[in-house]
């Protein structure tokens, strides 16, 4: 890694670097870098889009995309990775792709380092020629990777506040919560939530048959899974975790998705949010008993989809209430084994 170098003084005058301490966990922030989804969300300075078209984040993959100005303007951007080492290193060549031959390539290495339960990211990129470097820094490239990551913390914390994101943290809207009170263990109400095989017997609304579940339990994995409708027909979603703290808190970001795990809307609501803030806690009672709260609210909401939310409290409430009726029968079940 190149790195390695950092005192030589030729490249130290060609260099920018930028770092930033985030308050989550390295998997969780390094999963923010490669997933289509979450990098258009936050990606480029204040008051900047983004559109992706092609993200393979491997040695020898591409990512293309172009961000927007504030302007008006757009900057197409081509990055080909030359080293990928998850959660600590992505190391890649980034030009303006075929549309900009003229445009002189420069080197970025971007390093994950956990520190306690935060990470430590330092954005090193090193142009061709100190004029290179000058002119970059000229055009706002210190500056735009400092608002960069700062949009990144944003992001990490549900917190964005910028074009973008559309975030519904500002919004005056409340998040719909249910609860329930299981007769069985922590311990194993938290197992239920987070095992593929479990969840197969209780997830869903009442009458769906899970037919598919893949899981990667852990910050920036995700559980995608099908459903049969009583009908016939298949639905898909996706969770992306966020935090994981067993046995008594899960975070995730929920989707409906497809068969191949990507991102869709509602196939009955299409100005549905299209992702949702999850948050599941779990509180031991005294008598060994399970309060399980469900706290779902829109993320990176437009005002439509924020109002389309507030007017199905109704049928989230029936619908979460087959669920909770189906986790508790399953939970008596499995402890009369």
């Amino acid at each position: 890694m190149a790195a390695k170098n950092r005192n030589d003084g030729s490249e130290a005058e060609r260099e920018i670097v930028t770092t930033r301490v985030f308050d989550a966990p390295r998997e969780l922030v390094f999963a923010a870098f490669k997933d289509p989804h979450h990098i258009s969300n936050w990606w480029g300075p204040n008051g900047f889009t983004t559109t992706t078209y092609t993200m393979d984040v491997r040695p020898g993959g591409q990512w293309l995309f172009t961000m927007h100005g504030p302007d008006g303007t757009d900057y197409p951007n081509r990055v080909r990775y030359n080293e990928v080492k998850a959660p600590e290193l992505l190391a890649y060549d980034h030009d303006a792709g075929e549309e900009r031959p003229d445009f002189q390539v420069f080197k970025v290495w971007i390093t994950f380092e956990s520190e306690g339960r935060k990470t430590r990211v330092t954005l090193r990129l090193l142009a061709a020629t100190r004029e290179q470097r000058d002119e970059m820094a000229k055009f706002g490239a210190i500056e735009g990777a400092h608002q960069t990551l700062a949009r990144l913390d944003l992001h990490l914390t549900g917190k964005e506040g910028n074009a973008v994101s559309k975030s519904t943290e500002n919004q005056k809207v409340q998040p719909f919560v249910i609860s329930r009170i299981f007769d069985a263990p922590r311990d194993l109400v938290f197992k239920v939530f987070t095992d593929p095989e479990h969840m197969k017997h209780w997830w869903g609304p009442k009458g769906f048959k899970v037919i598919s579940a893949k899981m990667d339990l852990r910050p920036g994995g995700t559980f995608h899974y099908g459903m049969q409708a009583p009908d016939g027909s298949t639905m898909w979603g996706r969770f992306v975790y966020r935090e994981i703290s067993a046995p008594d808190r899960v975070v995730f970001i929920n989707s409906f998705s497809d068969a191949q795990g990507g991102i869709t809307r509602h196939p009955m609501s299409p100005d549905w949010p299209l992702e949702l803030l999850s948050v599941f806690t779990l509180e031991e009672l005294d008598d060994g008993r399970t309060k399980l709260t469900v706290n779902w609210s829109p993320y990176n909401a437009s005002d439509e989809e924020v109002g389309i939310f507030d007017k199905g409290r109704p049928s989230m409430t029936q619908g979460w209430s087959g669920t909770l009726e189906q986790l508790e029968a399953y939970l008596a079940r499995i402890q009369k084994r």
